[in-house]
């Protein structure tokens, strides 16, 4: 595929700008997150998040509805990227225990694909797509770094199940959907055009079972090691 002048090319200066930035804030959220040393303190400072996230996140979701932008097969928010986003300003607002599960895992296995491959075609940067596109996945991963690794909360068992119910659930429903009104939300109906590790997995259906399968098992490794922690520090001393 030839790229035209000024748009955006996967592994280009831009992307790589938008993973700086992804890596700096990150690792700054996590020094201010154990740097807050009450529950109030924490508890503010991630409504604070919360809000970002939110202020920023809706005028680009009423920007895909205007008329000149609309197209049924990008503009709802049908994305697992979407429901993400809203899992975590909940995760963030409350720290209740089934938004922070979607948003760890969701954002730092799915989310972190998206930024690793983007399928995004369009112009670079500062093209208001691609400021919307990065702000949005950047921002999810972010919360779920801030919530993990900055005010330590930890995910568990439960979480990891969960996640795996309504993850199906969604891709059931999102297979039926796709058809009726001709998309591909979730690349549930065919693998993205600019190449990601789906192109790994054998061709459609195949990807889908084996894409949900190892995500179970990737699910599976980032809850132990926490459920470790979490059984040893809850052990009796003595």
């Amino acid at each position: 595929m030839t790229l035209l002048a000024g748009e955006f090319a996967p592994y280009g200066a831009s992307h790589w700008g938008a993973v700086a930035v992804f890596a700096a804030g990150a690792a700054v959220l996590i020094l201010l997150g154990r740097r807050l040393a009450t529950e109030e303190s924490r508890l503010r400072f991630s409504r604070g998040l919360a809000l970002v996230l939110l202020v920023l996140h809706l005028p680009m979701q009423l920007y895909v509805l205007l008329p000149e932008q609309f197209g049924l097969g990008h503009s709802l928010p049908l994305q697992l990227s979407d429901l993400a986003w809203i899992a975590a300003v909940v995760a963030l607002w409350t720290h209740a225990r089934w938004a922070l599960a979607l948003t760890y895992y969701w954002n730092l296995t799915l989310t972190v694909q998206a930024l690793a491959t983007p399928a995004l075609r369009g112009a670079d940067f500062p093209d208001f797509g691609f400021l919307m596109f990065f702000s949005q996945h950047i921002l999810e991963v972010w919360a779920a770094v801030f919530l993990i690794w900055g005010l330590r909360l930890r995910p568990d068992w439960w979480g990891y199940r969960l996640t795996l119910l309504v993850t199906a659930v969604w891709a059931v429903v999102m297979s039926v959907v796709n058809p009726l009104i001709g998309a591909n939300y979730g690349f549930l109906s065919e693998k993205p055009p600019a190449g990601s590790l789906l192109d790994l997995m054998g061709g459609w259906p195949w990807y889908l079972f084996i894409g949900y399968a190892l995500l179970n098992g990737a699910w599976a490794l980032m809850t132990w090691p926490w459920a470790v922690i979490t059984a040893r520090s809850s052990r009796p001393v003595g």
